[in-house]
């Protein structure tokens, strides 16, 4: 086994007896070496199944070398072919995770091109999001939103909190477009709409300063969502962040008091990526984060109706399951989006895997 991976699954032993006795650091201390455990936990699992399938390897080479057994040789093929498997798996569950990624997810879908079937492909894409958080147990909030004449949201903010959110929803914010036969159509001819979707983390401790003094907060009367009540109180609250225009309205809860502390936890995430966008712009731009107009040809992504298919344009991936998409079945999507950033963070960092 690679010198590499003994040294791994070396400091993960250690680190398994630190960690039994808590009482013999300081709190700091211990969250830094549960961080560090937790970081090499699945390298450190998939380092000792490699162990164990090398180990079998080498009984088997044994074996034959006395004997030649089809059975055996067709064995160790399958062992050779796993530890090949696990070799690429350990080379990327070693490149550092981005720290943010554990953490809870502000999603802020907009309507785009396409007038009314925008509004309610925007909708589709808010209720796929909000069915894919429920399938991971997190809990889902929406903070502010402006509905279309028909029941659709010319835009709409989730708060997704659960551990991992971002890191799984990092990669969804782009141009959406959807290609449909829109309800407004009499003719039955397929129109293209889009949709847009911006991503950001939710930091634990946020480091921005925010001066009362350059706060102007409001306050109104709110509806629920899809009409689920009329708020008689004025407990919606809408933050204005006068020195970037930055605006954060929340009306989902029904006291001005918990509202209020929900926007100023949404306009922090806010400008933390507003201030940390000015200094890495240049790679934002490369890891495609950013999103433009609405306009359609800016798409990450295509719903396809009329052939049942959903295509990510930026690995190529395509699945023909658009009603399991739209219900929150997006770990396929999800996965490959994910290796492929593995494989290019490895490239960007001149990492290459050793041959074996």
């Amino acid at each position: 086994m690679k010198r590499q991976y003994e040294e791994v699954l070396g400091r993960f032993e250690e680190l398994e007896k630190k960690i039994a006795y808590p009482q013999n650091y300081s709190h700091e201390e211990f969250q830094r070496l549960l961080r560090e455990y937790r970081d090499l936990k699945r390298a450190a699992e998939l380092i000792r199944r490699l162990k164990e399938v090398e180990g079998d390897i080498e009984t088997i080479r044994e074996l034959l070398q006395e004997e030649r057994d089809p059975e055996l040789e067709a064995e160790m093929e399958r062992l050779r072919e796993e530890a090949e498997k696990l070799d690429e798996r350990i080379f990327y569950a070693l490149i550092p995770r981005d720290p943010r990624d554990e953490g809870n997810a502000i999603l802020e879908i907009r309507a785009g091109v396409g007038g009314e079937e925008a509004a309610l492909f925007a909708g589709d894409l808010a209720r796929m999001y909000i069915r894919f958080a429920e399938r991971k147990g997190w809990k889902v909030s929406i903070t502010d939103f402006t509905e279309s004449d028909l029941g659709g949201y010319k835009e709409i903010t989730l708060l997704i909190e659960g551990k991992g959110a971002y890191g799984l929803l990092k990669f969804e914010g782009g141009v959406h477009r959807v290609q449909r036969v829109p309800i407004t159509e009499t003719s039955g001819r397929i129109h293209t709409s889009a949709a847009s979707v911006v991503v950001l983390p939710e930091y634990e401790d946020v480091e921005v300063d925010i001066r009362p003094d350059e706060l102007k907060i409001d306050t109104f009367r709110s509806g629920g969502a899809g009409g689920q009540h009329v708020n008689k109180t004025e407990s919606a609250v809408r933050i204005t962040h006068i020195p970037t225009g930055i605006v954060v309205t929340v009306q989902d809860e029904r006291s001005q008091h918990q509202n209020r502390a929900k926007a100023l936890r949404i306009l922090k995430a806010r400008l933390r990526e507003y201030y940390e966008s000015q200094k890495e712009a240049e790679l934002r731009q490369l890891r495609k984060v950013y999103v433009g107009s609405g306009d359609r040809s800016e798409k990450i992504r295509t719903y396809n109706f009329p052939q049942n298919r959903v295509t990510d344009h930026r690995i190529n991936f395509t699945i023909y399951n658009l009603e399991g998409v739209l219900n929150g079945e997006l770990d396929p999507i999800i996965e490959a989006l994910l290796e492929a950033d593995l494989k290019a963070r490895a490239k960007e960092m001149g990492i290459v895997r050793e041959s074996t």
